[in-house]
């Protein structure tokens, strides 16, 4: 995906994550810049007959109901970018930034702020130019949207604060200068145009929500695996069951697993042994991953309506010539969704970490005791299990919904916030931490089924072997665990695992 083009509605989770990773370049479309230049004109008519619009000819917040003159207007404007940029912490990193500027311009695109064609045109340049602003991670409390955030991010179009380009960091005046752009002195309206709105929390929701979709896929092919090696049965994926309990994700775990381990003579050698039932983490799988497939699924519909909406105040009408006030800066979608999140993939992690201990406890499992042989002198995957239950602890602390919380601000004017970016920071955080964990799963249960030299197991199963194998060996003796876990989790998110499974079983659900 090279460029996207950027309209009404219609941008995808897909279309944004290709933005913010493979570099993917914006465009507005030819209808946005007529709304955007519209919009523009009808607020330049009320400027000038001196109307008062909160936000354009009113200051701030508590402030809204001190009235700015015209010679004033362009001052405020530059002194809400430099009054908000008051954030604090850790940096964003590349992608979110990008994201977030694309997401920024999308809403702009709409045609609903007021904001000028040339200040969104400049956004659009910064963004293709690979300049990436310094923008701190903490300060917003997501409503009046992301106001500190943005703030940050703007103050580049000034020619003020500082980016990154090619990897070093500069003033943000040198920067532009870097890629042969000039600064720009914002107009009346401007200022408050590009810093109300969601889009630093839509924008890390989106990504997490992304990286979600393709990690429940992942966790259904993990547990297929163990399912295979521990010995256990397909009888938990029948249709049967899944159809008088009605759940789509239910229905659509159950299905993954059921073709991932078709065919699979390590199942059918076992099948009349005298075990009657499964454990929980294997016979529940479908359940489990179910329900986090159905709030995944409802996320990343929130996200997308958020992706493709109109979050300024004041919102401008152009074809009834009206300004309306109200709340859509609010994050609060958003902060809901991402908490909502936030809890279904750490239980994704809650259960892979189980059937890891599963794995390798020779008690439960019948395999040779932490996966390796000459136990004692070796510890095997141990301690990987270690690490995997150190990061469902953490995501535990994290999944504490942050949008039950709220603290007034701007003198009580704003006197309910939906911390909707800290949601979404803890929801990020959850994701990286779960892929660690099934990643960890995919490496012992292919270690385990190692111990199957002569028995095939199910297609989708034996697929996803082979590719672990291709750049990670079998585990003969002791060695650094680390760089493992991250090669099983980098080619969990390329897509090479998936792919390679769904090449033999068909698409995943």
């Amino acid at each position: 995906m090279k460029e996207v083009i950027l309209d009404m509605d219609g941008m995808t989770l897909e279309e944004l994550a290709a933005i913010a990773r493979e570099n993917a370049q914006i465009r507005l479309s030819e209808a946005s810049e007529k709304r955007i230049t519209d919009t523009r004109r009808l607020v330049e008519k009320w400027i000038q007959e001196e109307k008062t619009i909160y936000g354009i000819t009113t200051g701030f917040g508590a402030l809204s109901d001190v009235t700015i003159s015209k010679k004033d207007t362009r001052q405020l404007q530059e002194n809400i970018l430099m009054s908000h940029a008051a954030g604090v912490g850790n940096l964003f990193d590349y992608e979110t930034v990008r994201a977030i500027i694309a997401l920024r311009v999308k809403d702009l695109a709409r045609g609903h702020s007021g904001i000028r064609l040339e200040t969104v045109s400049l956004l659009v340049e910064i963004l293709n130019q690979g300049i990436c602003p310094v923008v701190p991670e903490k300060g917003s409390v997501g409503a009046s949207g992301d106001l500190i955030p943005l703030a940050h991010l703007s103050l580049i179009l000034l020619g003020m604060g500082e980016a990154f380009y090619q990897g070093q960091r500069f003033a943000g005046a040198d920067a532009l200068k870097k890629c042969g752009l000039k600064p720009i002195r914002l107009e009346a309206a401007e200022g408050l145009a590009l810093i109300n709105g969601t889009q630093a929390m839509t924008a890390i929701a989106g990504l997490s929500v992304y990286d979600a979709l393709k990690l429940s896929k992942m966790t259904d092919i993990a547990a297929s695996m163990s399912l295979e090696v521990l010995m256990g049965s397909r009888t938990e994926f029948d249709s049967r069951i899944q159809q008088v309990r009605p759940h789509p994700g239910q229905a659509a775990a159950a299905d993954n697993m059921y073709r991932i381990t078709q065919n699979s003579d390590i199942i059918t050698s076992h099948k009349d042994c005298s075990r009657v039932q499964d454990a929980y983490t294997l016979r529940c799988s479908p359940q489990v991953h179910g329900a986090s497939k159905d709030a995944i699924a409802y996320a990343a519909g929130v996200v997308e309506t958020e992706m493709n909406a109109s979050t300024n105040n004041p919102l401008i009408f152009s074809d009834s010539q009206e300004f309306l006030s109200g709340g859509n800066f609010h994050g609060q979608p958003i902060a809901l969704v991402a908490d909502f999140l936030s809890m279904a993939v750490s239980e994704l992690a809650n259960i892979s970490e189980r059937r890891i201990e599963r794995l390798v406890n020779p008690k439960l499992s019948g395999l040779p005791a932490f996966l390796v042989h000459d136990e004692g002198i070796n510890s095997g995957f141990m301690i990987a299990q270690y690490t995997a239950a150190s990061l469902v602890s953490e995501n535990k602390v994290l999944s504490h919904p942050a949008c039950v919380d709220s603290i007034p601000t701007s003198a009580n004017k704003e006197d309910h916030v939906s911390m909707g970016t800290i949601s979404a920071r803890k929801c990020r955080e959850i994701v990286k931490n779960a892929e660690h964990v099934v990643a960890i799963e995919l490496l012992c249960g292919a270690q385990a089924m190692d111990v199957f030299t002569n028995i095939k197991p199910g297609e989708g199963t034996l697929a996803t072997y082979r590719t672990i194998r291709e750049t990670v060996s079998h585990l003969d003796k002791d060695r650094i665990l680390a760089k493992d876990i991250e090669t099983v989790r980098q080619l969990m998110k390329s897509g090479k695992i998936l792919e390679a499974v769904e090449n033999v079983v068909g698409e995943l659900q």
